[in-house]
């Protein structure tokens, strides 16, 4: 006669492997279900204890799992997607000056590069970014 069974109930027969895929997958445990092998066989070698083996996963689960989130809301929020003059066809304005802009373009990026893209492309082609908007109707005397 065989003592109780001391799997949790529940729990079926089945490798140990097989088993803990399924479950960390069912836990959506994703980091922790690739990692476990290599961080229990690094422990064995450094001679780390269980908590610390089990902080480590939980540790690289937890890290993971942040720069998704950052990655998901950057994409959710659709950023326009950058430009440089690399890519600016200088030839569709013969009489701009490309050294001008590429030198003006570089002296402000602290905005993203698009304002001081404009303020370029604007001194190139007008001389002053300022005259480049429309001047008042009115004027005061």
């Amino acid at each position: 006669m065989t003592g109780p069974d001391p799997r949790p109930a529940g729990t079926t027969g089945g490798t140990p492997q097989v088993l803990l895929a399924h479950h960390l997958k069912q836990l959506k445990l994703p980091t922790v279900l690739r990692e476990y092998d290599k961080v229990a066989r690094e422990c064995v070698r450094d001679g780390v204890d269980h908590p610390r083996y089990l902080l480590r996963l939980i540790e690289l689960e937890l890290l993971d799992r942040e720069r998704r989130t950052v990655e998901r809301r950057i994409r959710a929020a659709r950023f326009p997607a950058t430009r440089s003059f690399d890519t600016f066809d200088f030839t569709a304005i013969p009489g701009l000056n490309k050294m001008l802009v590429l030198e003006r373009g570089a002296v402000n990026t602290s905005c993203g590069g698009r304002t001081s893209s404009r303020w370029a492309l604007q001194l190139a082609r007008r001389g002053s970014p300022l005259r480049s908007r429309r001047q008042p109707r009115w004027s005061i005397s």
